[in-house]
């Protein structure tokens, strides 16, 4: 348990049946009245984010997220494959479930799969990737005064901002998170 005078930022807690990720939290002490801590929480199995309120004193039960290392095998339609490479177990998670998370991951790659109680919720890919270049178009000289980007298709599908200066068959380094181009390799 965990009473509200204690929350911080990106601590999980459990609250009416679901599971909330604290993302913002600030304690108030008004000039009359008791203090409170306000916060916004998002629910980390629908995304969804809600502001509630606490008193200090309120004690919320603590929820046990576990993060395990899998590699991802492949995907077949609309279920993505994931091995447990110390037990070599596989478990297939729908497209539901891993959502936008393999965006810039190629297969054999390993991620973290997010489960509380057994029950998957969420994939978390590697935070920096390095990818290749498959289609982009020739970039122009004179055009770098304003930091000019141009689309690039990387060899998972996805399209990234680049600079005029990255060509195709290229390695770079993607940010998982914000899928923001950082360097050439």
């Amino acid at each position: 348990m965990i009473s509200a005078g204690d929350f911080r930022n990106g601590i999980t807690i459990e609250l009416d049946n679901n599971i909330y990720q604290i993302i913002e939290f600030q304690h108030v002490k008004p000039g009359k009245g008791a203090a409170f801590v306000r916060t916004k929480l998002k629910n980390v199995i629908n995304g969804g984010v809600v502001e509630r309120t606490f008193r200090p004193t309120e004690k919320c039960p603590q929820a046990r997220i576990d993060r395990k290392d899998m590699q991802y095998l492949y995907s077949d339609g609309d279920l993505f494959y994931f091995m447990d490479v110390e037990t070599y177990d596989q478990i297939a998670l729908n497209e539901d479930t891993v959502g936008d998370a393999l965006k810039f991951v190629k297969e054999n790659e390993m991620c973290k799969v997010c489960s509380h109680n057994g029950n998957v919720f969420s994939v978390e890919p590697p935070l920096f990737v390095e990818l290749e270049i498959t289609d982009t178009e020739p970039g122009f000289k004179g055009d770098t005064a304003t930091g000019a980007t141009k689309p690039a298709v990387v060899e998972t599908g996805a399209t990234v901002a680049v600079p005029l200066f990255v060509d195709q068959g290229d390695k770079i380094k993607i940010d998982t998170r914000t899928g923001e181009y950082l360097s050439r390799v």
